[in-house]
């Protein structure tokens, strides 16, 4: 692992220090067997899942919260491992000149630490995996970007050389502003008298969090609350609301869904929950 020159993170301070790490180059030995057919997509995927896994359950024993996936990590990674295949080298700075952390920036990522790991091996599609990752975890420079308390995201790419079979992985990690959306669960309702006999007064609670990262999590803001009648158009009862429950006058003989979503301190919004309340 060593220190290069920092990379400007997007919006960066500018008196902020910008540590970035690099991890030399893992090469695994190449088991004995015959070359198995190219993966597919579908296949690479799962493997770069269970990768990500793989790492968190590193962070996890070591008592680290896990890093979150980013879509970007992602897109550069898989392509850092797809150029290394394409033009047939292994490193971290690429024919062109650039390194991930010139990409980063050159895709406007807000990032004010970032590191890169990869590997290669010519193990099977069932093997490569956890190969790849006890060989990270064996060297303490891999190791420390893995295990480290100052990245939130990752991205993980997995390239197949289907000359030779051969296995690129990179992993892509930064330290960013928070972009996960705040979660949000709906209580079970309750419903009284309403102010005629054709109504009820229905209290629904609800309760959020923001998903907690290493660092910079952005912390829970509001929820949005919609409800819609007999399958009909959305609409917001409260647009940007604290409270944690809320009442609806609702008419005998239809069917109402409420749902709620969580904003965080940056303007992340959660998936939608929801709960249907049935008069009819």
């Amino acid at each position: 692992m060593f220190p290069v020159p920092s990379a400007p993170g997007r919006r960066r301070l500018a008196r902020l220090s910008v540590p970035v790490l690099l991890a030399a180059a893992i090469v695994l030995p190449t088991p004995v067997g015959a070359t198995e057919p190219l993966p597919d997509a579908a296949t690479i995927s799962a493997a770069e899942s269970a990768m990500i896994a793989a790492l968190n359950a590193d962070r996890s024993a070591a008592g680290l919260v896990a890093v979150r996936t980013d879509s970007r990590l992602m897109a550069i990674a898989r392509a850092r491992s797809a150029d290394m295949v394409a033009n047939d080298y292994f490193s971290h700075t690429q024919p062109d000149g650039r390194n991930v952390f010139d990409i980063l920036t050159a895709q406007r990522i807000t990032w004010y630490n970032a590191g890169e790991i990869i590997a290669w091996n010519n193990y099977p599609m069932d093997a490569t995996t956890s190969a790849a990752n006890h060989q990270w975890m064996g060297s303490p420079g891999h190791k420390a970007i893995i295990l480290s308390t100052d990245l939130n995201y990752v991205g993980v790419g997995l390239a197949v050389d289907p000359d030779t079979g051969k296995k690129l992985w990179t992993a892509v990690f930064i330290k960013g502003p928070d972009r996960t959306g705040a979660r949000a669960a709906v209580g079970t309702w309750s419903v009284g008298a309403g102010p005629t006999a054709a109504t009820r007064r229905v209290r629904i609670p609800w309760a959020g969090s923001d998903i907690r990262l290493q660092v910079l999590t952005a912390g829970l803001h509001s929820f949005t609350v919609q409800r819609r009648v007999d399958g009909g158009a959305w609409a917001t009862t409260w647009a940007s609301t604290t409270a944690r429950a809320g009442y609806f006058t609702m008419y005998l003989g239809h069917r109402y869904e409420v749902r709620v979503s969580a904003v965080d301190n940056r303007g992340n919004r959660g998936a939608w929950v929801t709960t249907v309340v049935d008069l009819r």
